[in-house]
């Protein structure tokens, strides 16, 4: 028979010890809701002090200044729509341009890439974060108009003399305009898509998609079985972080929209944003015109809220319709 020596028994912590952590951890815990509360403090200043300077267009416009589409400052005349409607349609079309490009290059980088290419273009997309948004506005206005209008005529001769396509890809075209701002907000969300999806695709176990080839599966069955259902919620979450970066866009923009007031589904016409209207008239503007373009800032950050609070809505749905599944 095997005698099993008893363990040795743990020495009580001493009070002076336990006082003091506990002291620390009443610290760490109190200053940690006091940082989250001062962001959700200084959140709530820049929604007063904006809304409270833009109130005063508010208030001279009524619903027309979300609804109307004249925009005159000689006769206080302020309609915000068609900037709202050109923010909009610029970071949907950057969306479908990057999204699939985005998740293309994040599947290639992690499940088809030798280790070699893999690093190196891990490096450029991360090298492409990190430049400023003006040296691509300066690139797409210095390069990237100059060849624009040719290939927009090309599309506008082809597709767009289909009935249907001709509402979107039609003439006149000019190289400034939605789809160039849309081309360049798409070069730049590109990288936060890409790191985000790749980051949510490292999660994977490699276990499981060894198990669903061994199953006889091919490689894409095996990322549809194996891969998208457990990444659902972090490529939401990345496609809806790239939007409302797209959305608060300014410099860029408003080098190549083509600053033209209008709601139109032509992609290749000129248009403006909200953020490239404030950064084109905020240095001449006073009095209730300042208060318009301020007006129009308190707008796009409302919609930018919202953007992020239907992600997290969308994000925790994806995540509960996963783990039912």
């Amino acid at each position: 028979m095997t005698l099993v020596a008893p363990a040795p028994e743990s020495e009580p912590i001493p009070v002076a010890r336990r006082s003091v952590v506990g002291g620390v951890d009443r610290w760490f815990r109190r200053s940690t809701l006091a940082a989250g509360l001062l962001v959700l403090a200084i959140l709530a200043l820049i929604a007063y002090s904006t809304a409270a300077h833009g109130w005063p267009a508010f208030r001279h416009s009524g619903l027309s200044f979300f609804f109307g589409h004249t925009w005159d400052p000689n006769l206080d005349k302020f309609g915000a729509f068609d900037f709202i409607y050109g923010t909009l349609l610029t970071a949907f079309l950057g969306l479908v341009i990057a999204v699939p490009m985005s998740v293309g290059i994040a599947l290639f980088t992690t499940e088809l890439a030798p280790n070699r290419v893999r690093i190196f273009v891990t490096y450029v997309i991360d090298l492409l974060a990190a430049i400023p948004s003006v040296v691509y506005g300066l690139w797409a206005f210095i390069v990237l108009s100059q060849h624009a209008k040719t290939v927009y005529q090309a599309i506008a001769d082809t597709i767009g003399k289909i009935p249907v396509l001709s509402r979107f890809f039609g003439g006149p075209v000019s190289s400034f305009s939605f789809m160039t701002a849309g081309l360049i907000l798409a070069v730049m969300i590109t990288p936060i898509i890409t790191v985000l999806t790749r980051e949510s695709l490292l999660t994977v176990s490699q276990d499981d998609k060894n198990a669903a080839i061994a199953m006889g599966a091919t490689r894409w069955e095996t990322l549809r079985v194996a891969v998208f259902p457990r990444v659902r919620s972090g490529l939401v979450g990345a496609v809806m972080l790239g939007l409302g970066r797209a959305m608060g866009e300014t410099i860029a923009v408003a080098y190549v929209i083509g600053s033209s007031h209008q709601t139109t589904t032509q992609v290749f016409h000129p248009g403006d944003t909200m953020a490239s209207v404030i950064v084109h008239e905020f240095g001449e503007a006073a009095d209730l015109h300042k208060s318009a373009l301020i007006g129009l800032g308190v707008v796009l950050f409302a919609i930018t809220i919202i953007v992020n609070v239907t992600a997290r809505y969308i994000v925790a749905r994806t995540e509960r319709f996963g783990a039912a599944g």
